[in-house]
């Protein structure tokens, strides 16, 4: 099967069991995904957002692994400046690196495994190897400030909810009108929450439910820029765009400032 008929294939499973992943393509092209989605979970410290992001494919997918770009990127251990992510799940197996080969990507792994991976490293970040080490160092040292700078992502997030975007489909936090009923005696249950189909001891992902309710996207492109990178990894592009690299992750680094990542030495 060809990428791109396994990649429509993925796609009618994602908009059938999991709507809260809201995708469209980047002009009609099946391997570049535009994807919006609110976080839910209470418990996060992401709770409110909307965060969007893009997603690219090589033509040889699902044997090689798809990139993923925050759109606009967010301040956290795993993600570089210029929205990058990095994630185990995301990496070939067999590369230059110390990963356990069973958190690396594999055929078997899909779209929506690497979605709720993403969805779990927000609130639990590896600090040990970090996109950016200004983040990583902030979340190790003074919580409260990184929490603080996650808290402006949050707000910032929700100026990009789309009009047409109901978020009390996907939290049964809200009632219709959009106010918290936690506090109250009410309640709307419309369906299992993300965090329902994470094992987050060990990373496992259940089925989907199909009628489990969700959604959203976005549809802007984003563009490259592969300054001051730490992991040496190959970020593909599609045919329009240069190949782009991280940089090796053992290499020293210093600190720049806000949304600062580690830079080569």
């Amino acid at each position: 099967m060809s990428a791109s008929a396994y990649l429509q294939k993925e796609l009618k499973e994602l908009h059938k069991s999991m709507p809260i992943f809201n995708i469209d393509l980047v002009s009609s092209n099946i391997l570049l995904w535009d994807i919006g989605f609110y976080i839910s979970n209470k418990d996060s410290k992401y709770y409110g957002a909307y965060l969007k992001g893009q997603m690219r494919f090589p033509q040889d997918y699902p044997f090689q692994p798809p990139t993923f770009r925050f759109i606009p990127t967010i301040f956290h251990p795993n993600v570089y400046r210029d929205g990058r992510l990095c994630i185990s799940i995301l990496h070939s197996a067999g590369g230059l690196n110390d990963e356990p080969s069973n958190e690396n990507w594999s055929p078997a792994q899909c779209v929506e495994s690497v979605l709720l991976s993403i969805i779990s490293l927000l609130d639990d970040p590896n600090i040990n190897s970090p996109a950016n080490v200004d983040a990583s160092k902030l979340f190790r040292d003074h919580k409260d400030q990184y929490y603080e700078k996650v808290k402006q992502d949050v707000e910032n997030s929700k100026l990009n909810i789309p009009e047409d975007y109901d978020i009390t489909l996907f939290d049964d936090n809200l009632d219709s009108n959009g106010d918290d009923i936690t506090n109250s005696n009410q309640g709307i249950n419309h369906g299992n929450s993300i965090k329902d189909h994470i094992d987050e001891d060990n990373w496992d992902f259940d089925e989907a439910d199909e009628e489990d309710d969700y959604g959203n996207y976005d549809d802007d492109d984003f563009d490259d820029d592969d300054d001051d990178e730490i992991e040496e990894d190959e970020f593909e592009n599609d045919e329009e765009n240069d190949d782009e690299s991280f940089v090796d992750r053992g290499h020293e680094v210093e600190m720049s400032e806000d949304y600062g990542e580690a830079d080569s030495k």
